[in-house]
């Protein structure tokens, strides 16, 4: 066990020590703000202040794990070591840059919390960023840290013994809309094809009938080709499915359509599920508490997993919300149109509440790539590339690869052409390791 002193063990300091030492590095801390305790251990130990008590291992602290509440930060972003840092500290620490405080800032999702100008969502942008603006959102900082904090250690204390991370990909699969044409009711057909005919649609509108008549199948119904890849694949994919109700966002099919409810129960048999949160839900805990009991009650079971609609996080009032209904894992946090890193890590992390200054048990598992974002490559050489350098730089770190892929991704449409390829990119990133 690695003994932490510090003059004050905040539940800021508990949270994000705990981030990088427990579950990122893989060893046991404790904390004291007893010198005496500090003083007679006899075993490794580290301190975090102002000043070191002797000739410990010791890392400066900027402040911000003490403070309470959110201010106006100056964030002054420095080149260090191939990566990017704030919060430097000078050459006397063992570090010159407080990465716990640096850490706090990205994975508590600081910058969320301060006045910023949403999208058309009500999203947080990527242009708001720190990562963005100094341009390390590609990179997962956070791990980079924690590593370069490991070879500090081990400089400092050669016997002392780490877990070696391994990398590792954890799919998801989202269907707002399960079927393209089926299923959606005799009134939502007949408009699809009134509304197909007189914007001259002639060939969606061919391909409609023939789904409906069955002698074609649905560009949407690609869950026999998903099963056949989670059979031969050890990680399991994580489905999400939309189960609210019809409205301007949000157009699945109704839970009322018996196709509907027995295709989620299939999926269950093969994928852990999800609730694909609604975009209404994001905004009223009624819905969301509804949606949630439509999915408990089809699965017969307590729903553990959410993502939200178009992506959108509302801090801190959609992961309190969360809390509330004690769903445990979230698989929101990423930018939808852009690969990288919102967070700053590819590592699960718990909530931190900052206006309650309290970790919650909710687990975020923040997502690096949605299929979107590689829409907007043309070739499919460069789409391959751009993956395989998200992959390798998850891989460099072991950390936790995360893609977004919806189940129309996996059509023969032509803007998905060439993606089942992608995915499976994906799913053979992991073979070597």
């Amino acid at each position: 066990m690695l003994l932490i002193y510090t003059p004050r063990v905040t539940s800021r300091l508990k949270f994000v020590f705990k981030q990088i030492c427990t579950r990122i590095l893989g060893f046991p801390i404790g904390f004291t703000n007893s010198i005496e305790t500090f003083i007679t251990h006899d075993g490794l130990k580290m301190s975090y202040g102002t000043q070191p008590l002797g000739s410990e291992f010791f890392v400066k602290s900027h402040g911000l794990l003490c403070d309470q509440g959110i201010s106006d930060l100056d964030i002054y972003v420095q080149d260090w070591k191939g990566t990017k840092c704030f919060f430097y500290v000078g050459e006397k620490s063992h570090l010159p840059y407080d990465i716990f405080s640096a850490a706090f800032y990205l994975l508590s999702r600081y910058e969320e919390y301060l006045p910023h100008v949403k999208d058309d969502y009500g999203r947080f942008t990527k242009k708001d960023s720190v990562a963005y603006q100094n341009g390390f959102l590609e990179q997962p900082v956070v791990d980079i840290w924690a590593i370069y904090f490991k070879e500090a250690l081990k400089s400092h204390f050669p016997s002392m013994k780490f877990q070696s991370r391994q990398y590792s990909i954890a799919p998801v699969i989202d269907v707002p809309v399960a079927y393209y044409f089926k299923n959606k009711g005799l009134m939502r057909s007949l408009g699809g094809v009134f509304s197909d005919l007189i914007n001259f649609r002639y060939q969606l509108s061919y391909d409609r009938l023939f789904v409906l008549f069955g002698l074609k199948k649905d560009p949407y119904d690609n869950f026999k080709w998903i099963v056949n890849r989670q059979k031969v694949t050890k990680k399991k994919f994580t489905i999400f499915f939309l189960v609210g109700d019809y409205t301007t966002y949000d157009k699945n099919i109704s839970t009322n359509k018996k196709a509907f409810v027995t295709l989620i129960k299939s999926m269950r048999d093969y994928c852990e599920v999800g609730l694909k949160s609604s975009f209404m839900a994001l905004e009223e805990l009624s819905v969301l508490k509804t949606e949630k009991k439509r999915l408990d009650s089809i699965l017969n079971t307590d729903t553990e997993k959410v993502r939200a609609s178009f992506s959108k996080v509302n801090l801190p009032s959609t992961y309190r919300n969360y809390v509330e209904l004690e769903i445990k894992k979230d698989y929101s946090m990423g930018y939808p149109d852009t690969i990288g890193f919102r967070a700053g890590t590819c590592s699960p992390f718990l909530f931190y509440d900052i206006d309650y200054e309290v970790q919650t048990p909710l687990m975020i598992h923040p997502y690096q790539l949605m299929d979107f974002s590689l829409l907007k490559i043309e070739s499919f050489l460069d789409k391959k590339e751009t993956l395989q350098s998200a992959i390798d730089r998850v891989k460099a770190v072991g950390g936790v690869f995360t893609p977004v892929f919806h189940n129309y991704s996996f059509s023969s449409l032509n803007r998905w052409r060439n993606f089942k390829s992608l995915f499976n990119i994906i799913l053979e990133s992991t073979e070597n390791v």
